[in-house]
């Protein structure tokens, strides 16, 4: 007999997830993570088969399905959260299928704690979810537009056109599911994906992987999945005929059974404790040992080399401009050491500091392009702007203010170029 366990809690810890249980206590653990946009009902399909083998944990993502609307940063953030959710339970060991960026999530796992993933699944995933410019573009739309615009198109990426027309009610459904996702939470996503790439590390991954996909996905196809099986060394592909980017609900026999069988073999007890090393990040950052200070001292007086700011400038300026705009700057070998004193002074010494936040140095910065007329960077700019979390509004706020201490005629030129990219960059792709 299956027994079920339901949680549905309204006001879960800061660092946990809200998430629902099935099936029997004493079962192996199988987690199911979500897409972006979707909850954890988009698995519906599979759990009465599921439930017959394994306890079923899914969960959602901040602000989907009605959970907290506590935004992350990146997936790896997401993985904690769901590492301390799992603590709560008492599981030390499971297995895991995740889509989209629920598979991140599971990529994510199995290179951060491999001692808690017996076995993996990722569907619909890629080790590099596009262009970081594209989610960060995709979240400029959310904040301007709000969700509505990401849901009237959700059907037409995650269905394909046959299943869409004949199952109207589950498109309706989907679309119901982005309406009803907090903004900030879905825009936090969007940038974590805009970060997430994990392609170098791929080899690192020693648990079984099922590489699923939908032969029709034209958001993460069948290319994304090949660079996965031939990047983990333990991994198959399996490929599902008539399937978009949410193969389990419109292929669920199909996709149940490649799961079945995937995850015949987990044998673990999630009871048990099992030794935990540390999680550090996937890449961090190696210091040479020069540039350390002996402990107590001020490295401007011990003679410490002092770190080059050019790489830290070169991906703060990527995640700003993007990564599009820096790479035709950077061609330019006529302009190269200027691009090279840009980037490490004024990117790597000056919008790396903490004394103010993105959007404060995006209002500095319109203010001053406006005041010295240089309407090329001024149209960079606010893109970068729209990129840090300044609304329209806000950026001919700024405008609107200029007119009074930089002119007329100067606030004029502006807003003309200002209003031509806010255009282009919020408006929704048809």
């Amino acid at each position: 007999m299956t027994h079920e366990r339901v949680w549905r809690v309204s006001e879960t810890p800061p660092n946990t997830l809200q998430y629902r249980v099935d099936g029997r206590d004493d079962a192996p653990v199988l987690v199911l993570g979500p897409s972006l946009g979707t909850t954890w009902h988009m698995w519906d399909r599979q759990i009465p088969e599921l439930t017959r083998q394994w306890r079923i944990v899914r969960f959602d993502l901040p602000g989907h399905g009605g959970a907290p609307a506590r935004p992350f940063t990146s997936v790896g953030e997401l993985g904690d959260r769901l590492l301390a959710t799992l603590d709560e339970l008492g599981v030390q060991r499971f297995g895991y299928a995740g889509c989209s960026i629920g598979g991140a999530v599971g990529l994510d796992l199995a290179l951060r704690a491999p001692h808690r993933v017996a076995s993996l699944a990722l569907v619909a995933t890629s080790p590099r979810f596009g262009s970081a410019d594209e989610f960060r573009q995709r979240g400029v739309i959310v904040r301007t537009n709000g969700l509505e615009p990401i849901a009237r198109t959700s059907p037409e990426q995650w269905f394909t056109p046959g299943f869409a027309a004949a199952q109207p009610a589950i498109v309706e459904w989907a679309v119901q599911m982005v309406r009803t996702t907090d903004p900030g939470c879905y825009i936090g996503a969007c940038e974590a994906l805009a970060v997430f790439d994990v392609r170098e590390a791929l080899g690192r991954i020693g648990v079984p992987a099922l590489v699923l996909v939908g032969s029709d996905d034209q958001v993460t196809g069948p290319a994304e999945a090949r660079t996965l099986v031939a990047g983990i060394a333990d991994a198959r592909l399996a490929v599902v005929p008539g399937a978009s980017h949410l193969a389990p609900v419109e292929q669920p026999a199909a996709v149940t059974e490649l799961l079945t069988h995937h995850f015949a073999g987990i044998v673990h007890d999630t009871q048990s404790a099992l030794p935990a090393p540390p999680m550090p990040p996937i890449s961090a950052p190696v210091v040479p040992v020069a540039e350390i200070a002996p402990a107590g001292t001020d490295p401007q007086t011990a003679g410490a080399v002092r770190p080059d700011p050019y790489d830290t400038g070169l991906k703060l300026r990527r995640e700003i401009l993007g990564d599009a705009h820096v790479d035709q700057v950077l061609q330019d070998d006529f302009a190269a050491d200027l691009q090279s004193l840009v980037t490490r002074y004024a990117w790597g010494e000056v919008w790396s500091r903490d004394g103010l936040d993105r959007r404060t140095r995006s209002c500095i910065t319109l203010t001053a392009l406006i005041a010295g007329g240089h309407l090329d960077a001024l149209a960079d700019h606010t893109r970068a702007a729209l990129r840090n979390g300044l609304t329209p509004d806000e950026i001919g706020e700024v405008v609107l203010h200029t007119s009074v201490y930089c002119g007329l005629p100067a606030a004029e030129s502006a807003l003309r170029v200002v209003a031509r990219v806010i255009k282009e960059e919020t408006t929704p792709q048809a």
